[in-house]
């Protein structure tokens, strides 16, 4: 498998993340590394008929969590390069039959788009954990968490999907059996529903914790369309 880093960094987390990955799994395209100056865009891929590329923020990519990132990242392109229904599906195809029109509410369509990036992860990550350890991925999850509740809303929604994006961490740990019971990912997923309380965090849990490993794309279809839409009614009804 090709990595090639461009760059002024240390290309040794990248070529490191390769190296783990190959140990499980292959990609037909070799990967280009690009180091961006946004700190905001931590990491995300583009595909492309003859290479992926992995954009990397330069703080990511020089931080203690590069390579197991980049694990994920990679794990993004092998679902793609398979063909899995949840890396063909069209996002802006879903959002539009879910929330039932071309023009919805920018917010809305905003928390739409983190809702299917997070069955993505699922997919993505259900790999990652094949191949690496587990144990900076919860830290990560947890911090991220912690880091959201604890910045104030940018708009009415905000505590909806924060409540949705604890749904997705609990959901990813438990499918792996990661957490012990006292975990303080449960802690802080307290505080979520708690702040949205008409976002039902168990049933977000448990949409992503059992999707099926191989769906048809039809099912996938439906899954992500009826999980946004689950999503919008429940906010309409915050409002």
């Amino acid at each position: 498998m090709e990595v090639r880093v461009q760059g002024d960094v240390d290309p040794g987390p990248f070529l490191g993340a390769r190296d783990v990955f190959e140990t499980e799994f292959d990609l037909e395209k070799p990967v280009h590394v690009r180091i961006r100056e946004d700190p905001d865009e931590r990491t995300w891929t583009a595909h492309y008929e003859d290479h992926h590329i992995l954009n990397v923020s330069r703080r990511v990519a020089t931080s203690a969590m590069a390579r197991e990132l980049t694990i994920h990242e990679l794990s993004h392109m092998y679902r793609y390069e398979e063909g899995h229904a949840s890396h063909r599906q069209s996002t802006k195809e879903a959002l539009y039959l879910a929330l039932t029109g071309p023009n919805p509410d920018e917010h809305l369509t905003y928390h739409g788009l983190q809702i299917a990036n997070h069955m993505k992860d699922i997919y993505a990550d259900d790999l990652t954990l094949r191949v690496g350890p587990s144990e900076k991925l919860v830290a990560f999850l947890e911090s991220s968490l912690a880091e959201s509740i604890g910045q104030p809303s940018h708009d009415d929604g905000t505590p909806a999907i924060i409540a949705v994006n604890a749904a997705f961490a609990l959901a990813l740990c438990e499918r792996h059996d990661l957490l012990d019971t006292d975990h303080p990912l449960y802690d802080l997923a307290a505080v979520a529903a708690e702040d949205a309380p008409n976002v039902p965090i168990g049933r977000y849990k448990g949409r992503f914790r059992s999707l099926v490993e191989k769906p048809s794309p039809q099912e996938y279809r439906r899954e992500l369309v009826g999980t946004i839409r689950s999503f919008a009614l429940d906010c309409r009804v915050d409002g």
